[in-house]
């Protein structure tokens, strides 16, 4: 059975994917979830401790990285200087820097293992195409995923280690809903060609496909979800 730890498995598009994985008959140690693993990926020194503790729930043996946790949270420009640069750091730290360290230490486990693991990111659209002015700070974070995903690939499929990326666009999460509604969700809609937005059953097929059958040779690849409301 494929042991799997994923992040920000609670609600949106984590609780989506964990019912996916779980039915493809995947073993899912979620984080965040009532019956899973807490961790507040905020802090620096969660990821490590979460890792550690999945690997015990896991008998020692992960197989597959999904990092999905993230926060989308409003930075204006006009802030003050100090919440401004504070509002970085944390969704850096939490949308960026865990994954970064998630990865690593599934990278190393895979290495020290001899056996190959498939790691897949969770990013957004707004790596490509940007976002409001008030969210530099995750557009900027969610770009930084994708490129380290394909450093990963490139790094270590070699290893039998595969790296992946799934970029949604608007999915119809609680927080999503939120920032449609703050934005005058009809204006935003038009600019999806399928008219409206994902769900999150939609963006959990992908990362299920990537996480359990994508073919060896689509390491590296990144599936947009988002309504053809960016195409590259």
């Amino acid at each position: 059975m494929t042991t799997i730890l994923l992040t920000g498995s609670s609600r949106g598009i984590g609780a989506a994917c964990a019912a996916a994985l779980t039915a493809a008959g995947a073993h899912v140690i979620g984080h965040g979830t009532a019956s899973g693993l807490a961790a507040d990926l905020a802090d620096p020194a969660a990821p490590a401790d979460l890792w550690a503790r999945a690997l015990d729930a896991a008998s020692g043996r992960i197989d597959v990285l999904i990092n999905n946790a993230g926060v989308f949270e409003p930075n204006p420009l006009d802030a003050d200087h100090d919440a401004w640069v504070a509002g970085w750091e944390r969704t850096l730290r939490i949308n960026l820097t865990a994954a970064a360290e998630l990865s690593r230490l599934a990278v190393n486990h895979w290495r020290d293992a001899g056996r190959g693991g498939r790691l897949v990111n969770v990013a957004s659209r707004a790596a490509y195409r940007g976002d409001s002015p008030a969210h530099w700070h995750y557009a900027a974070a969610k770009a930084g995923m994708v490129a380290m995903t394909k450093t990963i690939a490139r790094g270590y499929a070699a290893d039998g280690i595969l790296a992946f990326a799934v970029c949604p666009g608007f999915t119809m999460t609680g927080m999503a809903e939120d920032y449609l509604a703050s934005r005058g969700g009809d204006k935003l809609l038009a600019d999806i060609p399928l008219g409206r937005v994902a769900e999150p059953a939609e963006v959990a097929a992908a990362v299920r496909f990537l996480a359990v059958d994508a073919p060896a040779s689509m390491t590296g690849a990144v599936l947009d979800v988002n309504g053809a409301s960016y195409v590259r």
